[in-house]
């Protein structure tokens, strides 16, 4: 068998110019003098700079100022013979936006060039920065509920302990009345008991200072029956008509004890704020829209205005109505359960229209 030997004048050149040209990373050539020697087309697309501007100005100047000294640094040593692996910096293109490259190049000290190739990862960079923002809200978020954690259990002691001493001071030889008596010392074994609870919760804290969210499938009917279930006082005595269509979707992944603190805060307020007179009607759905899971949860109770509150809704120790239970922190938890977890929450209401809540899980 005859091996036919390409000429390296002719095919061989002309494969590589191919490869030069089709590439899409950046493929460059460039001298000890800190200029272009050659470039592949995917630079000058990229940087939004012709080929004459990227030639006749020194590649310093298209790097982006906050990471010139290190780019130059790094390319003494790539000048000293020493090859570079993975080097990361950022280019302004010719409209002034920032795009990030990872570098590869290769010295050839004798020609006094350096052969470099380079990938695109803005993309990988923002995908990364929006982590980071995730990871930065979240820890605020974990710090700002730990906080009222520690004050809401610090108020609730005095009271509670106040409430023991005059249990403590009630002489019950002089009660004479057996269900009175009764009474009493069910109060106080209920006072006991929650500041034994206190306490227990007191300790978590201390002992889980920094919180760590645990992701699972969850079941939402079970969850809501879970909840249901330890408010059933409340919705028999509001007479609430609480209607469930889980039917898109039944499961999601989510952090269990963030669920049933929702589905929590969003029952207690629809009964908290219905219409005088009437029952409140409450409708929780799940459904699909563009691949997104969202969890539907609407009203017939008084309702927002929602040009005055706007953004506020969310915001802790915000109130909107005048009720003496009301205490602004349910609808933040609601926002900072979702919202720490990547997911978002709308609301749509009027003035006696009632509220939908319109929540939409990341996975």
């Amino acid at each position: 068998m005859t091996v036919k030997k390409s000429n390296p004048d002719s095919e061989g050149i002309y494969h590589f110019d191919n490869f030069f040209n089709i590439s899409a990373d950046f493929i460059c050539i460039a001298g000890f003098d800190g200029f272009f020697k050659r470039i592949n087309p995917a630079v000058s697309k990229l940087l939004g700079f012709s080929e004459e501007e990227l030639y006749e100005r020194p590649i310093s100047s298209f790097v982006y100022t906050p990471d010139l000294k290190i780019t130059i640094e790094t390319r003494e040593q790539v000048y000293k013979n020493k090859p570079l692996l993975n080097f990361e910096n950022r280019y302004l293109t010719k409209s002034g936006a920032i795009v990030w490259l990872s570098w590869t190049s290769m010295p050839v000290e004798s020609e006094k060039l350096v052969y470099a190739i380079a990938k695109n990862i803005t993309h990988k960079k923002k995908v990364e920065e929006e982590r980071n923002l995730l990871l930065a809200n979240l820890t605020q978020i974990n710090k700002e509920l730990t906080v009222l954690s520690h004050k809401t259990s610090h108020d609730l002691k005095s009271p509670i302990n106040n409430m023991l001493s005059v249990f403590s001071l009630i002489d019950v030889s002089k009660i004479n009345d057996p269900e009175t008596l009764e009474l009493v010392e069910i109060l106080k074994l209920t006072s006991e008991n929650l500041k034994q609870t206190l306490n227990d919760s007191i300790d978590q804290l201390v002992e889980n200072e920094s919180i760590n969210t645990q992701i699972e499938e969850i079941n939402l009917t079970e969850s809501l029956a879970e909840v249901l279930a330890s408010i059933n006082s409340l919705v028999c005595d509001s007479k609430a008509i609480i209607n469930v269509d889980f039917s898109a979707f039944e499961n999601v992944t989510f952090n269990k004890a963030y669920i049933k603190s929702i589905f929590l805060n969003l029952l207690t307020n629809s009964i908290k704020y219905a219409k005088p007179h009437q029952a409140p009607i409450i409708t929780i759905q799940s459904r699909k829209v563009n691949g997104v899971n969202q969890l539907i949860f609407s009203d017939n109770g008084l309702g927002f205005d929602m040009d005055k509150v706007k953004d506020k809704i969310f915001g802790l120790y915000e109130k909107f109505h005048n009720n003496v239970d009301s205490n602004g922190i349910g609808l933040y938890l609601v926002y900072n359960h979702i919202t720490s977890l990547g997911g978002r929450i709308a609301v749509e209401s009027k003035i006696n229209e009632g509220a939908t809540f319109i929540i939409s899980f990341k996975y």
